[in-house]
């Protein structure tokens, strides 16, 4: 948990890789108990797949690196501001900022900046209003739509003006 929080803190694309399952015994729906457990204990990292192997023998191994392709391309992905600012109008509409002391955040538009990790800045009335639930719901309307699988995404709040 801990080295994954580190990866996830430096921005690193990541898949989780639960190894020698021969050994495992396997009842019922047991993969999906590891599952829960596994994203549970990574909460903060629900963007990350999981992916079961044997390297003893080979099973699962041939799917590891067809994921670390896929990953790779969804951390390099641009996404063009048009597209970005579109997906980002319809979710404010749909689920509007909240208030703070009587202070509405205004969102005015969103650019991506970077990728690996992908990165994007947000421009708005208030950086302080931007509030902690909200930048998830944002990051989250943004996975819908784009991906960014196996990667995590930094939203920078940056005051318009």
């Amino acid at each position: 948990k801990r080295i994954a929080g580190y990866a996830h803190e430096a921005g690193k694309a990541i898949i989780v890789v639960v190894n020698k399952w021969d050994l495992v015994v396997k009842e019922g729906d047991t993969m999906n108990l590891y599952d829960t457990y596994i994203r549970q204990t990574l909460a903060f990292m629900k963007y990350a797949p999981v992916v079961y192997v044997s390297a003893l023998t080979n099973r699962g191994v041939h799917k590891l690196f067809e994921l670390i392709d896929f990953v790779v391309v969804q951390a390099s992905q641009r996404v063009s501001t048009r597209r970005l600012n579109d997906v980002f109008r319809e979710s404010v509409m749909r689920h509007p900022p909240p208030t703070k002391k009587g202070k509405r955040l205004n969102v005015y538009y969103i650019t991506q900046v970077k990728v690996r990790p992908p990165t994007f800045m947000v421009f708005m009335n208030d950086v302080k209003l931007f509030h902690f639930a909200y930048r998830r719901y944002l990051e989250n309307r943004i996975r819908e739509e784009f991906g960014f699988e196996g990667t995590p995404i930094r939203l920078v709040a940056r005051k318009r003006g």
